[in-house]
């Protein structure tokens, strides 16, 4: 029995300690395994990382290209050469040579895009071939004796030619341009026939506002408008008086022509603008206004003017650039804001506004402002170095020279509050008209009514806050919206007028919005 307890014991105790055995073997086997992985693993990442500090930088082209030591340069020095060469085998009608330059030119070209897609420098037998050819073909051409003096006067009249088809390019987009701003839309010629028909046939029609006292109340808000256009006319009002707070104290004087006159009084009469005043008056009434007491009129009936702005455009030659022979600048509807104080002998301050422009805030507050004794009050343009005197006057003339400062802050045309006291008291318009008799020959400037009133105007100025009047609606597509928004005054200068087809788009709802296109007229012409 004692033997069988001993045997038991010790079979027990093997037992036990093959256990341990193997317990203590997988725990080795572990702890050796985790650490082979973990040394694959920082092999791993030592090796990515080796990699990643191996692998090249992507190639910036710009650089390679001017770099004076790559394949890239060369090749496209070369490419210059060869063209100039291609030019020159045409011109000699050798062109066999030409195939041959232009065909290497196209493989030039291919392995620069490649290049410049993949990121990686042009290697040497890559660009070898190509160069060789090359300089094969541009060899062989110098030796048919288109050497480099013969290159640079092909390629120099090749550039004149080409700079004289763009300048004449240039003139004929202006003058298209230009014929298309000042045509009058089918639109508004169907409008203005119409009127013109209602005024003829309705006695009734013959007078809006006439000998009113209201027109000659100083107490209230006075507003001139210079237009042919009666749809401008009309926006013009129409927003004025939407944005005011007391519509009924504003009188409106509109001058038009003979032509628009009886289509003018038609229009305003048939339309309510909330109580408002309106008058209507002709340019050709003003007697007073003629050859011997205005240099504007006398211009207009001399010759040599004439011939300058109303001649022929298309001498390239002697005439100037197409913008400055603008008839419109010789308008007398243009030039009427100069004998304010003459049209309006009993007032004592007004706004004047252009036709292109459109109102969204109240103006009245313009009325109480204190402009310090000057005449004009304008929004000043000169944020940009562009629109100072130096950029509108001839400086080299002494007579501008000795009176004006070069570096003055030029200002807008557009929306301008006059106090015709000052004005009459500074006697402003003979100042318009010493400078428009000096300026006969055209050597002071050039065009429009801005440069005169930057004379006539000068040291009489007080300059508004800018959000009364925001320009450029009609030529810049890139004023911010912020600004629009602000802005008493919006105005469309320039020639992509609201009411043309070329005009821009994202400016356009700001004028239809005050159009009345829910009159019969409107919606028979815009659709006919």
């Amino acid at each position: 029995m004692r033997r069988r307890r001993v045997a038991r014991r010790r079979l027990l105790s093997w037992i036990w300690l093959l256990l341990a055995s193997f317990s203590v073997a997988g725990l080795v086997l572990f702890m050796v395994q985790h650490h082979h992985q973990q040394d694959e693993s920082q092999l791993r990442v030592e090796r990515d990382t080796i990699t990643e500090n191996v692998s090249p930088p992507r190639l910036n082209f710009t650089e390679e290209v001017t770099s004076a030591s790559s394949f890239a340069r060369q090749l496209g020095e070369q490419m210059t050469l060869a063209k100039a060469y291609v030019f020159i085998a045409k011109e000699h009608n050798n062109l066999h040579l030409a195939w041959e330059l232009t065909s290497k030119i196209r493989s030039c070209q291919l392995l620069l895009s490649k290049a410049a897609m993949r990121g990686q420098p042009i290697s040497l037998d890559e660009a070898k071939p190509i160069v060789t050819g090359l300089s094969t073909l541009i060899y062989k051409a110098q030796d048919a004796h288109y050497d480099i003096a013969t290159t640079m006067m092909t390629m120099k009249s090749h550039i004149q030619s080409l700079e004289e088809r763009a300048s004449a390019a240039t003139v004929q987009t202006t003058l298209f341009a230009q014929s298309l701003a000042e045509a009058l839309p089918k639109s508004l010629h169907c409008l203005m026939i119409k009127l013109t028909s209602d005024w003829l046939t309705e006695p009734s029609r013959h007078g809006v506002a006439e000998d009113s006292p209201r027109l000659v109340d100083n107490n209230l808000y006075h507003f001139c408008i210079f237009t042919d256009n009666v749809i401008a006319a009309s926006v013009v009002v129409n927003s004025t008086v939407s944005n005011a707070d007391h519509p009924k104290q504003l009188v409106f004087h509109i001058v038009t022509n003979r032509v628009s006159y009886k289509a003018m009084q038609a229009w305003f009469l048939s339309n309510y603008f909330k109580g408002s005043a309106i008058e209507i008056r002709s340019v050709e009434e003003f007697s007073w206004l003629n050859a011997s007491y205005s240099p504007v009129v006398k211009q207009l009936l001399d010759t040599d003017s004439r011939a300058y702005y109303f001649g022929d455009q298309t001498s390239q030659e002697t005439s100037p650039e197409p913008k400055v022979r603008n008839p419109k600048y010789l308008s007398l509807l243009n030039h009427l804001r100069f004998y304010i104080p003459e049209i309006y002998p009993q007032l004592e301050k007004i706004v004047f506004l252009d036709d292109d422009v459109v109102v969204q805030k109240d103006l009245t507050p313009l009325f109480s402002l204190d402009l310090h004794g000057n005449v004009n009050g304008a929004v000043e343009t000169c944020l940009e170095a562009f629109h100072r005197y130096y950029k509108y006057l001839n400086f080299s003339n002494p007579l501008i020279s000795s009176k004006f400062d070069p570096q003055a802050c030029g200002w807008a045309f557009g929306m301008n509050v006059f106090d015709l006291v000052a004005w009459r008291k500074a006697n402003v318009t003979a100042r318009y008209h010493y400078w428009q008799e000096q300026n006969t020959e055209r050597t002071l400037w050039k065009l429009g009514t801005l440069p005169p009133g930057l004379l006539a105007f000068y040291g009489l100025t007080e300059p508004l806050d800018r959000r009364w009047h925001v320009l450029g609606l009609g030529y810049d597509v890139n004023i911010d919206n912020r600004l629009i928004e602000t802005a008493a005054v919006i105005h469309y200068n320039g020639n992509m007028k609201p009411w043309l087809k070329l005009a821009i788009g994202r400016y356009k709802p700001f004028w239809l919005r005050f159009l009345n296109s829910s009159h019969p007229y409107l919606q028979d012409c815009v659709t006919a």
